[in-house]
């Protein structure tokens, strides 16, 4: 067992959880001396490379991905979570509140490109 768990009663795992969870991660296998901004950048690039293997050939695909079977769901959500996972590490090395952060980038793309029609 890997002593990693989501805490009783959570429905979701937040990314303040996700920042902890990685830095104990890390701490407890010795590897924060490799856990440079450049070193996590090229890993979370090489992640995106793996993730994006996973669509190369297939061409547009509907939403929620009925023709997939399920081991490809999988492995899409393996890749998909490495790439979280560097970039949650990321931005934790680097002293951004990657949540705040996200807030503030969603505010400034509504002031960017405003919505046409408000109900």
């Amino acid at each position: 067992m890997t002593g990693i768990s989501v805490p009783e009663g959570e429905n979701s795992v937040s990314l303040d959880l996700l920042k902890q969870i990685m830095a104990q991660f890390a701490k407890d296998r010795d590897w924060d001396q490799f856990h440079s901004p450049r070193n996590l950048l090229l890993a979370l690039v090489g992640e995106v490379g793996e993730l994006s293997e996973i669509f190369q050939w297939k061409g547009e695909v509907p939403k929620g991905l009925p023709d997939w079977k399920e081991e490809e769901k999988v492995h899409l959500g393996e890749e998909l979570s490495d790439v979280l996972l560097y970039l949650v590490r990321l931005s934790d090395i680097c002293g951004v509140d990657l949540g705040k952060a996200a807030l503030r980038k969603v505010e400034l793309n509504a002031i960017k490109y405003p919505a046409k029609f408000l109900k």
